[in-house]
């Protein structure tokens, strides 16, 4: 903050040191100066406006939200004082159940009954190894190589018998497409020799239309077929 001084002239700033060892000159100032670094920062109004308005909802009384804000704060602090002593509990219960399990004594171990004189007595361990019969390896391994062949001839059975099906719907459809394209053909010749758009065919036209009704056989098949072999499927 600027210091300032009076004499009979009036007030002034006097003279300060640079930190170069250099000095200011004293300067005169007027009544109601305000220095530079004095003068406070400017706020629009919006600014203003802001840090004026209350973060309260609507309506709602200040002296009731101050009362709301210290009910809250308590139920916090005796929230955490209390899980503070339930922690507390458990430590002191962990505690006391390690040392009550380090004071117990070790059980002595069940003595076993005296065997009758005059009679051999062999080991449980012996007894039982001798209960359960040894499974036969041999068989074991040939029954499970047997299982194995089977599925493994099954699933190359199937996985043949889907293609050959694929294989033959692809066919079927590939053929039946390339039918359709040349009766659409020649309905087109028809029509431009009724029209007379064609007044002279060619050769391979008029060889197209004497096949329709070939053309028109063959799809009538091979729409049969297709609808057979979609029906299987759907069984399947």
């Amino acid at each position: 903050m600027t210091t300032y001084l009076t004499d009979n002239d009036g007030k002034f700033i006097p003279a300060t040191q640079r930190p170069d060892g250099t000095w200011r000159k004293a300067r005169r100032v007027k009544d109601g100066y305000v220095p530079q670094e004095e003068v406070p920062l400017y706020e629009s109004k919006g600014k203003q406006f802001a840090q004026r308005r209350s973060t309260l909802p609507p309506g709602m009384c200040p002296l009731v939200a101050e009362q709301t804000k210290k009910e809250r704060e308590k139920q916090e602090r005796a929230k955490a004082k209390k899980l503070a002593k339930q922690q507390e509990n458990a430590n002191a219960s962990k505690a006391g159940s390690a040392s009550s399990g380090n004071n117990k004594k070790p059980k002595q171990a069940p003595s076993q009954s005296q065997p009758t004189p005059g009679l051999l007595v062999l080991p449980d361990t012996v007894t039982a190894k001798a209960a359960i019969p040894k499974p036969n390896a041999n068989t074991n391994k040939a029954s499970s190589t047997n299982s194995n062949d089977a599925v493994a001839k099954l699933a190359n059975d199937l996985q043949s018998s889907l293609k050959v099906q694929s294989d033959d719907g692809h066919e079927a459809l590939k053929k039946l497409k390339k039918l359709r394209k040349k009766l659409r053909e020649i309905e087109t010749i028809e029509q431009r020799i009724k029209t007379g758009e064609l007044k002279k065919p060619e050769k391979d036209q008029l060889d197209k239309v004497k096949r329709k009704k070939d053309i028109i056989k063959e799809i009538k098949q091979l729409e049969d077929e297709e609808q057979a072999l979609s029906k299987r499927k759907a069984n399947d």
